[in-house]
């Protein structure tokens, strides 16, 4: 009977009619209209069997209305009641089937084609994927802020809309969508039909059932805290207090890090102990190693007797043979040998981490300009110059570019017309010549001749009448021994007249290497042209002096095996060394005592090098037979180094008594270079 009356609660319940339903709710759905909302609140009160008419329960058998008064009981009606109810049940999930189709053909691909990956992945890219046809699906423009604001101020319903992120589209909420969004922001569930307080369902048949499955009182051990989980628990307490048990304490970010260094290589030396660094791998054999090898790669008996008179390095280690079949294979006589040398390899290998670094060695090398935008530069031989019968020695350009001198072994001294290569005048000194050397004053064509233990001063007669009557004059001195009547030195240069070549003879004790004007004409020595710097080139070393305050200023460290030559730029900050070695040195005076650059140009000695009074250009020659032509641009900026690039290689002479070209010199006004040869010959090259 306590059962028929709960049902009879529930029946009642159940029949309730409509007015007493409580009224939908319409202040949150505002938006939405009436009659969707009252459909949906009649429709759900349809299908519960609760409406305020006539229904099937309730009508009895004669069609008349039972009133709730009646006193009839409802145990009787349960079983057509409950079965009503099921039918309808089954009937509403028949109705939500037909709304919730599952076709693929009602379904929207999602636009977002890249897969379950972090979209952090093409946040950079400009696509979100690709379509059918391998085509990128490029990614719509992103509005900012103020267009945003301006679009939502013009659309009355751009509150609805909301950024797919995960297929890059803007999506605007349906009425139904916004009807459940806010049910679940009030804490409801996302449908109406839904019931939180159904009334509970036994589900265990009471009936013909004298007791429960199980009657047994329940246990006090489950009242009562376990013995057992509290000696566990102690246990891990002690342990973790004792440190026996670590956790892994979470990776705090660092306050500082390098700002110019790498994070990895610091990782590395904090790393305590040696890393796993797995044994090299052998080589694995190929089509040489096989038992039955192709023909190509069988030798024949001459290739074989080849390799006897190799050395033993580069013969092959192994020299294939062809069997017939794996039983005819003999035993490999290297076998042990190669074994014990694997053994070695990995007892003696170095366990040493090295890091390759990947780059491309093109992109090592300088960036250097074009050679097309460095031009004028000396690159073709347009003319020679031969009158000589020894090799020469010495070159020299007048200041003017319109004669040039040259000294040789065979004694002789000649000066020549650049630009036809008509041979003026010849002197005869009678001993080898080491150096010639133009007087820079155009108004002064005096030439300096080296020979042995003199120095000649020579008159050119190439002036005017008065200039001629005026070097004359220069050219008379006193005679003034070098000893005198006890044999004492008296000076370490005697000044006597030389009345064969109608000059002046400077005789010293020792054999003059070089000569070099100053700019004004009046001193002999490698002077810089635009300060008072005397530099004095030793055999590794070049010391610099200041002849106003005379002491050393610098001493320019070449580090070379022996200096041959030496050139001063016109800027004067900038020197360039020729070594016997061939190697080249370029020294910027304002950056250090060190070469700035080392150059290794030439396989044979460097006998001069040069630079151009106006161009950036300078020159080397050497024993080999050539010269190297190179752009060497000076900036005025301190903070600037100079550019050097290589221009040409330029070839003729031949060599003759194991020398080659013994000098170099440029002309003052044009991108042209000089050389002479040990085969008598001097070349002109031009642009």
């Amino acid at each position: 009977m306590a059962k028929s009356d709960s049902s009879k609660k529930s029946v009642k319940k159940e029949k309730e009619p409509l007015e007493n339903q409580p009224e939908p709710d319409l202040s949150s759905d505002s938006d939405l209209d009436e009659d969707s909302i009252w459909s949906d609140a009649v429709g759900s009160s349809d299908i519960d069997g609760d409406s305020s008419g006539t229904s099937e329960d309730d009508v009895g058998g004669n069609g008349e209305m039972d009133s709730p008064d009646d006193g009839r009981d409802f145990s009787e009606d349960e079983g057509s009641l409950e079965h009503t109810r099921e039918d309808r049940k089954d009937g509403n999930d028949t109705l939500q089937l037909v709304e919730e189709s599952d076709s693929s053909e009602d379904e929207v691909a999602p636009r977002n084609t890249i897969g379950e990956v972090p979209l952090e992945w093409y946040k950079e890219e400009e696509h979100i994927g690709y379509n059918i046809s391998g085509k990128k699906i490029k990614k719509h423009a992103r509005k900012d802020k103020i267009d945003s604001f301006l679009a939502g101020v013009d659309d009355s319903k751009n509150w609805r809309k909301i950024y797919d992120e995960y297929n890059d589209e803007e999506v605007e909420l349906t009425k139904k969508e916004t009807k459940l969004i806010r049910r679940l922001l009030k804490g409801k569930t996302p449908h109406a039909g839904v019931d939180p307080y159904a009334p509970y369902v036994d589900w265990f048949e009471w009936e013909d059932k004298g007791h429960p499955l199980s009657n047994a009182p329940e246990p006090k051990r489950r009242f009562v805290p376990s013995k057992w989980e509290q000696k566990t628990v102690a246990r891990l307490v002690r342990a973790i207090r004792k440190g026996w048990i670590k956790f892994n304490k979470p990776k705090e970010e660092p306050q500082f890090y390098l700002l110019w260094g790498d994070d990895s290589n610091a990782a590395e030396n904090k790393r305590q102990g040696l890393s796993y660094i797995p044994a090299p791998k052998p080589k694995l054999p190929g089509h040489e190693e096989s038992y039955n090898p192709s023909v190509e790669y069988i030798p024949t008996q001459e290739e074989i007797n080849s390799y006897q008179l190799m050395y033993e390095e580069d013969r092959p280690k192994f020299i294939p043979r062809r069997f017939e079949s794996l039983r005819s294979i003999p035993a490999y006589e290297k076998a042990v040998k190669e074994e014990f040398d694997r053994c070695l390899d990995l007892y003696l290998c170095p366990r040493a981490r090295k890091k390759r670094i990947n780059i491309d060695p093109e992109s090592l090398k300088p960036k250097l300009p074009s050679k097309k935008d460095l031009k004028p530069y000396p690159s073709t031989c347009y003319l020679e110059y031969r009158g000589h019968s020894g090799p020469i020695k010495s070159i020299s350009v007048e200041i003017s570019g319109q004669w040039m001198a040259s000294g040789s072994t065979d004694g002789t001294v000649r000066v020549w017309e650049v630009e036809t290569g008509r041979c003026l005048r010849v002197w005869n000194v009678g001993e080898a010549v080491e150096h010639v050397a133009w007087n820079p004053l155009p108004e002064l064509p005096i030439l300096a001749v080296s020979a042995g233990y003199d120095v000649i001063l020579l008159n050119t007669g190439l002036g005017d009448a008065e200039d001629n009557m005026r070097i004359k004059e220069l050219l008379r001195v006193e005679e003034s021994p070098l000893t005198n009547d006890d044999g004492n030195k008296t000076s370490a240069v005697s000044w006597l007249q030389h009345t064969k070549l109608d000059g002046i003879r400077l005789q010293h004790f020792k054999a003059v290497s070089t000569i070099e004007w100053h700019r004004k004409g009046d001193y002999f020595t490698t002077v810089v042209p635009m300060r008072p710097i005397f530099f004095v080139a030793t055999k590794k070393n070049i010391r610099v002096y200041d002849l106003l305050k005379a002491k050393l200023i610098k001493k320019l460290e070449t580090k070379l095996r022996e200096i041959s030559s030496i050139a001063i730029h016109p800027g004067g900050d900038n020197v360039i060394v020729g070594s016997k070695e061939g190697k080249m040195c370029w020294f910027d005076m304002d950056l250090s005592s060190q070469p700035y650059k080392t150059l290794k140009t030439h396989p044979k000695d460097i006998t001069n090098v040069a630079f151009h009074r106006s161009y950036p250009l300078f020159a080397s020659c050497s024993d080999d037979c050539t010269a190297y032509v190179f752009h060497g641009m000076v900036y005025s900026d301190l903070n600037q180094d100079p550019l050097i690039v290589p221009l040409e290689i330029l070839r003729g002479h031949t060599s003759s008594y194991g020398r080659g070209v013994l000098d170099c010199k440029f002309h003052p006004r044009q991108p042209w270079l000089f050389t002479a040869g040990a085969d008598s010959v001097i070349k002109l090259y031009c642009h």
